[in-house]
């Protein structure tokens, strides 16, 4: 596949800001006139998800130092608070380390996120890492996002025409299966003079969290060896102040914005090994919020920040660039994280803008579709299970009984907010649950399929949760119980598997429903691969939808299904 007519264009002016760099940094200091520095401000956002409005809940806040929260983000109050960020620094740049759309709340995602784009060209960005929710509908989607047009099914339901995203979408690491690149790796950005080359790339892992159709045709390599390659390019053509945006990231154990209590974690690996010649590194994917410092190859400290998601945090980092070397002077960087806070004047254009998509998708997101006597919170019990995993696996399980189902188990991933009993924004009564409520918990539209598995392959599927670095509770059906061993090795933790209260025969063949990217062994859950007699569902929004018609009210049903031991 040929790159696009604007992305060539984009080739083209990146190579031109790249070449009257290297003029202009190779040309000698005066002796009558003493190098100073200039001052550069970089603000960015990452996971933004299409949060036009502000978050609810947990989503809608920040933890500060002493554990106390403090409501953030919703677009308009981002906006406003980006401009108040560069109204203090002349010479800023505004930057998105990825996942800008996908998973998103229904007044972006019924338009295919067109809304979003909208919102980020109308503050200002000025280039974007792709995450891995930029793949969720494909390459081609992804290119229209960037250059505009309407989409080949539904068309342009948001406006009448869809003009495209004002900035690239960098990845450095993404190649199409013949090695070619499939995005620009870099752009390069003037502020106050100076040139700042912006690298990007990806987790190299992606394809563990995107359905396989979605991402046919491409291959994502190592990020270091990426960054690297890029900043060398970079380093060639004279750009010397150089920054990262790394759509991947480390968990935290608490804290604050500008706490640095990171638990060991790709993002950490990954800044030890890129070149000394970048700067700074902001990170996302995780979800966190961490500022920390970590030393370069040279020895020498960079930032590594990251600001949580859906717009609640803006990471900034602030440069001083020497005017003769055009280098960062690094020991005067200065990073921070700023909350996203409504205490100030939603930007009057922003607010204009998420109003419109609001209200355009008001008929469908309003609608009841059911109701809960309690609050259904997808954050799990010790043992990982969750009221609202509960609920959608017994949704799904009971969606797919024609296949023959007998157990049904979900992604925690795929579950992306909490179902709340009280009234929502939109207005309506206590316990009820919208179209739009539903959309925003199960955002994917993934298909549901049911396969059989071996007693031993529903085994190593329940013991692959865990792995030497990460965890992941998958939910289940109310069919299915097991208990596990918190301190049992890795691959021998779980036991006592019953079906319907019936222990689990190795050889013996079962009936599981699990959504499309599950069965192609997404999250890492190879296992599922192996399932044969696939047959297949509806969508796993519609199983959810069609659950609670049958069943409201829906009680938050008790933590009883997977039980853990030390």
């Amino acid at each position: 596949m040929s790159p696009s007519p604007r992305v060539l264009r984009r080739c083209v002016a990146v190579t031109a800001a790249t070449l009257a760099a290297v003029t202009v940094s190779a040309a000698p200091a005066s002796a009558a006139q003493p190098a100073g520095t200039t001052d550069v401000r970089l603000i960015t956002f990452n996971d933004f998800h299409g949060n036009l409005e502000p978050p609810s809940g947990s989503s809608g806040r920040v933890t500060l130092p002493d554990g106390s929260t403090v409501n953030a983000g919703g677009a308009a109050y981002l906006a406003t608070h980006v401009k108040q960020l560069e109204s203090e620094v002349k010479n800023s740049i505004l930057l998105s380390a990825g996942d800008n759309v996908g998973a998103s709340p229904v007044a972006s995602a019924l338009f295919h996120d067109e809304p979003t784009i909208e919102f980020l060209n109308e503050m200002g960005v000025q280039a974007s890492v792709v995450g891995n929710h930029e793949f969720d509908e494909g390459y081609q989607e992804l290119q229209r996002m960037q250059l505009g047009g309407c989409h080949p099914t539904d068309g342009c339901q948001f406006r009448d025409s869809y003009p495209g995203a004002d900035f690239p979408f960098l990845g450095s690491n993404v190649y199409f299966d013949n090695g070619a690149p499939a995005l620009l790796p870099f752009t390069v950005e003037f502020s106050g003079g100076q040139p700042i080359g912006v690298i990007g790339a990806t987790l190299k892992d992606l394809p563990t969290v995107v359905s396989a159709e979605a991402i046919k045709g491409l291959e994502f390599g190592d990020e270091v060896e990426a960054i690297n390659r890029t900043s060398g390019w970079l380093d060639r053509l004279g750009i010397k102040a150089q920054v990262v945006l790394l759509h991947q990231g480390d968990n935290t154990q608490g804290g604050g914005p500008d706490s640095c209590t990171v638990s060991p974690g790709p993002a950490s690996q990954i800044a030890k090994g890129v070149s000394a010649s970048v700067d700074a590194i902001f990170t996302g994917h995780s979800h966190q919020q961490y500022n920390c410092s970590i030393a370069d190859p040279a020895g020498n400290p960079r930032p590594v920040i990251q600001g949580l998601s859906f717009g609640r945090l803006l990471s900034v980092v602030d440069l001083k660039i020497d005017e003769r070397t055009r280098d960062v002077v690094r020991g005067a960087t200065v990073a921070h994280n700023e909350i996203v806070t409504r205490d100030v004047k939603p930007d009057p254009a922003v607010a204009k803008l998420v109003d419109e998509a609001v209200t355009k998708a008001a008929p469908i997101a309003n609608e009841q579709i059911g109701s809960i006597t309690g609050d259904l919170k997808a954050a799990g019990a010790p043992s990982g299970e969750s009221a609202l995993g509960d609920v959608i696996a017994d949704a799904q399980l009971e969606a797919t009984t024609a296949n023959g189902a007998q157990i049904a188990i979900t992604n925690p991933g795929g579950i992306r907010a909490d179902l709340n009993y009280a009234s929502s924004p939109a207005g309506e009564g206590d316990g009820v649950v919208s179209y739009g409520e539903a959309f925003t918990v199960q955002p994917f539209g993934n298909i549901m399929q049911t396969i059989t598995l071996t007693g031993a392959n529903l085994k190593n599927v329940l013991e692959q949760q865990w792995t030497a670095t990460t965890t992941r509770i998958l939910q289940i059906s109310s069919s299915l119980h097991y208990t596990y061993s918190a301190s049992a090795p890795v691959g021998s933790k779980v036991r006592d598997i019953t079906v319907n209260g019936t222990p689990v025969d190795p050889a013996a063949t079962y009936r599981v429903s699990v959504n499309n990217f599950l069965a192609g062994g997404g999250d890492g859950f190879t296992e599922f691969t192996k399932g044969t007699d696939l047959a297949g569902g509806p969508v796993d929004l519609d199983a959810l939808i069609a659950y609670f018609g049958a069943h409201s009210p829906v009680t938050p049903p008790p933590a009883d299904r997977i039980t853990v031991v030390a």
